[in-house]
């Protein structure tokens, strides 16, 4: 069987928080959907880390550290928000763990939002000059 790609993983991820959104509906807390979100990628056979500590390292000292929502496959990184509206701030935090990873891939589900908010997150390369 060939290899997911990042697309494959998303759509697949998607498809499960459209099924959660479809059954919950917005008003919960996120930590509700995170929890019903498992429960279904479990049940789809699609691995992943919850809450996993990603340590930030500057100019190669460690710095602190963060968790993740989820992070699939080893390279998606989720972030899953239960808010009015998605601040800017959240797409800059999926790409700074993205970039803490060396992950090209990311999510931003918004629960709360009718129908589900899905936002793919791309990774922002620099390139020293």
């Amino acid at each position: 069987m060939a290899e997911l790609t990042d697309r494959d993983i998303t759509e697949r991820i998607i498809a499960s928080a459209i099924a959660v959104h479809k059954a919950l509906g917005p008003g919960f807390l996120e930590s509700v959907y995170e929890e019903a979100l498992c429960v279904e990628l479990r049940l789809r056979g699609i691995v992943f880390e919850r809450q996993k500590t990603v340590p930030l390292v500057y100019r190669g000292c460690p710095v602190g550290e963060h968790r993740l929502d989820l992070l699939v496959d080893n390279r998606v990184v989720v972030k899953l928000k239960a808010a009015r509206a998605l601040d800017d701030v959240f797409f800059a935090q999926v790409r700074s763990y993205m970039k803490a990873l060396d992950t090209e891939s990311g999510l931003l589900l918004n629960f709360a939002a009718m129908p589900l908010t899905i936002k793919r997150v791309a990774r922002e390369w620099h390139h020293a000059e």
